[in-house]
């Protein structure tokens, strides 16, 4: 004959490793989800960094174009006008 006695926390045991296991899966699916959240997060901001990168290069083109029309009008506006420059006398005093 069989020495067999029921365990008495063997139910209990179990009730509570199904309780940790469904504990668990919540918080992996919360994780999951944090990390999808994480995932459209960073994407996002990979959009917008590309998108200031492409402004960036358009800003730098605009100033360039504008310190070249500076330049231009400075070399316009700074060169002596010949008319008013008194001529040279070329009566012998």
């Amino acid at each position: 004959m069989l020495n067999w006695r029921r365990d008495p926390g063997y139910e209990q045991r179990l009730r509570q490793i199904e309780s940790e296991t469904e504990q668990i899966e919540s918080e992996t699916e919360q994780i999951e989800s944090e990390t999808e959240q994480i995932k459209r997060e960073t994407e996002q901001i990979k959009r917008e960094t590309d998108q200031l990168r492409l402004e960036n290069v358009k800003l730098r083109q605009l100033n360039a174009k504008g310190r070249e029309l500076l330049c231009s009008a400075e070399q316009l506006y700074s060169t002596p006008d010949i008319s008013s420059i008194p001529p040279n006398s070329t009566v012998q005093d």
